[in-house]
């Protein structure tokens, strides 16, 4: 009893008062039927402007109709493949699983579990997290239309006509969702991208004869409602949730008035819009460009969503607050730091859920060139790579060559440490939470060279699986750190609370003669007893693939210490890992098989070399044989 008060009290403690009121509100707003009188079903249709009248006077966007501005076409196999699986009702999820939907899909049943949510109920009477029904994820991802790219860009580059598919694709999820029913308006952020999705394919297709006068209105009364929704629930993202998804919905409300200028309410939507997505960029991206989700693909989304706001904004001659610039150009900065520039891919690091709103190349998934070039040609009016992308935002962007970053690259606020030297990056990871953690990966550590991440971040995997899934992949067992008696170093609650968050860290990074080295210094583990600390000292040999890591854990007790490496197992043989305890003795290898996960839903078999050990400190040689 005493340790639950003392796990609400720590609660009430991390997240705020204004938080635990705020949610207990909106809990009984929703189960005494409050929300749907705010969020009415079969609202009558009203008529904002017509279709002549809407292309006539079209608002400005990234493009008007398929003449995308000195993009060359450029037919492509794995294109076409994709193109051709969205015909067949084969699509892709979360960025790499092919699902069989077929050619008639419902819209509301969970491939992954067969589960079929009631379009009758109202949205607030929705679970969004239920054992029966599985992870509510994979009814969303093909509602959210990030498809629409695929095949728009089929039409472009093999110059055949898909309107007629897309719009059919719209109107019957239009006829099958009804307003602020259904499993699709339980999430504001699904609603806003739909939108945001929607208008892109409307632009393109703008000329198209299969847009009538009657789809059209169709499209508008719905986006009209939408939009509605998002403003009048915007208070659940920014106070409980208050991540990207605060930063999508916000920046949709600014864009309200942009894209529907006719609309009734847009400007009031579009100023308060404006103000709070300024305000949610500056307290979301630190002042030195990392962000408060601790996730390289959520930093992604709002690298995408920055690239969207500052282009359109631009577009219709207008400017956002100094501090989102500033903090769009700061993330680039991280986030080119933290890329490997042989593959083009950034750590594993962070919750992953497959997002990319906006897919506008062949890429795969984890290579985020193509959208940190399209924020830079918006910033700075060039890219570092030749790409599609940044032509489907109106940029004809200069080539420049690539810049490497530092070779030390230390970020103190978000608490992240980089050593780039040559082709091997050592990607270290040492901060204190004042938001919400996600996973429990303190002093985790990265190693990739010459593009080949050999010890790496085990990934997310999903976030409604197992228990035992959950506390693998968030907990200390799925990264390269320590472990206290098998303990994370922060409890684990439900879903995404965690007690006990780590409040005390600092390093520090520096070249030494021949050598770089971090220090850094934890105080966690605090479930288990007060002042247990976790300091680890890595030394990286300049110019060799040898790094040599030095872990102490203070006021551990009795408990023992558990240090975990995550080998890729493509390279196993070609990482050569040796540890001591503090008196010298060489500690006997576990060798185990785990689980790895690059991509949402999908785990493969990996290998993990645990040593465990009584004493307080361990000392780590780690040599790759290239």
């Amino acid at each position: 009893m005493i340790q639950k008060v003392k796990k609400i009290a720590n609660f009430i403690s991390n997240m705020g008062a204004r938080y635990l009121f705020f949610r207990i509100f909106y809990t009984v707003k929703s189960k005494l039927g409050w929300q749907k009188k705010v969020f009415p079903t079969n609202p009558t249709e009203k008529k904002f402007t017509t279709l002549e009248d809407w292309k006539n006077n079209l608002p400005p966007f990234f493009f008007y109709g398929k003449d995308i501005s000195k993009l060359p076409k450029q037919p492509t196999e794995s294109l076409k493949e994709t193109y051709e699986e969205i015909q067949k009702g084969v699509f892709t999820f979360f960025n790499k699983s092919k699902l069989d939907l077929g050619k008639d899909y419902s819209w509301i049943v969970n491939p992954s579990t067969g589960h079929q949510y009631d379009i009758n109920k109202h949205w607030s009477e929705i679970e969004d997290l239920s054992k029966e029904a599985g992870d509510i994820k994979y009814v969303w991802e093909k509602a959210r239309f990030s498809y629409l790219y695929d095949i728009i860009r089929y039409d472009y580059h093999f110059e055949e006509d898909q309107s007629k598919f897309v719009f059919s694709e719209i109107e019957d999820f239009i006829e099958k969702n009804p307003i602020n029913q259904g499993p699709n308006y339980k999430c504001s952020q699904e609603a806003s991208l739909r939108i945001m999705n929607w208008m892109f394919a409307l632009y393109y297709y703008k000329d198209s004869p299969n847009l009538t006068e009657a789809l059209f209105q169709k499209i508008m009364h719905n986006v009209y409602w939408k939009l509605h929704h998002v403003y009048h629930n915007i208070n659940f993202s920014r106070i409980t949730v208050r991540n990207n998804h605060a930063i999508t919905e916000t920046l949709m409300l600014y864009l309200s008035a942009k894209l529907f200028p006719f609309m009734p309410d847009v400007d009031k939507w579009s100023k308060h819009g404006k103000k709070w997505f300024e305000q949610e960029v500056a307290y979301q991206v630190y002042e030195d460009g990392t962000f408060l989700q601790f996730s390289m693909n959520y930093h992604r989304v709002v690298v995408q969503l920055l690239t969207w706001g500052i282009q359109l904004s631009r577009l219709n001659n207008e400017k956002f607050d100094p501090k989102v610039y500033d903090r769009a150009q700061k993330s680039l900065n991280f986030l080119d730091a933290s890329l490997d520039p042989v593959s083009g891919k950034l750590p594993n690091y962070g919750s992953n859920d497959g997002a990319l709103f906006f897919k506008l190349t062949n890429d795969d998934y984890r290579i985020y060139t193509s959208q940190l070039d399209d924020l830079r040609a918006v910033l700075n009016g060039y890219t570092y790579n030749k790409s599609e992308s940044a032509h489907w935002y109106g940029i004809q962007p200069e080539l420049k060559p690539y810049k490497a970053s530092n070779t030390l690259n230390p970020f103190e606020k978000g608490g992240y440490y980089i050593i780039q030297d040559e082709t091997t990056k050592t990607f270290i990871r040492c901060g204190k939470h004042k938001d919400r953690p996600f996973q429990s990966d303190n002093l985790h550590i990265d190693i990739w060279a010459n593009g080949i991440n050999y010890l790496r971040d085990s990934g997310s995997y999903k976030y409604n699986t197992t228990k035992e899934e959950l506390a693998y992949f968030n907990g200390c067992e799925g990264h390269n750190t320590v472990s206290v008696g098998k303990a994370d170093q922060m409890l684990k609650g439900s879903r995404f609370i965690w007690f006990y968050w780590v409040k005390k860290a600092a390093a520090k990074l520096q070249k030494k003669e021949n050598a770089y080295e971090f220090d850094g210094n934890i105080k966690a583990f605090a479930q288990l007893g007060n002042n247990i600390t976790h300091h680890r000292k890595v030394t990286k040999t300049a110019s060799k693939n040898r790094w040599d890591i030095q872990d102490t854990v203070q006021n551990k007790k009795d408990h023992s210490i558990y240090q975990y490496w995550h080998v890729h197992p493509d390279y196993f043989d070609k990482v050569n890992i040796i540890t001591k305890d503090d008196q010298g003795n060489i500690l006997e290898p576990l060798v185990e098989e785990k689980w790895f996960s690059g991509y949402y839903g999908i785990k493969e078999k990996s290998l993990r070399i645990t040593f465990k050990t009584n004493r307080s400190s361990l000392n780590t040689s780690i040599e790759i044989n290239i």
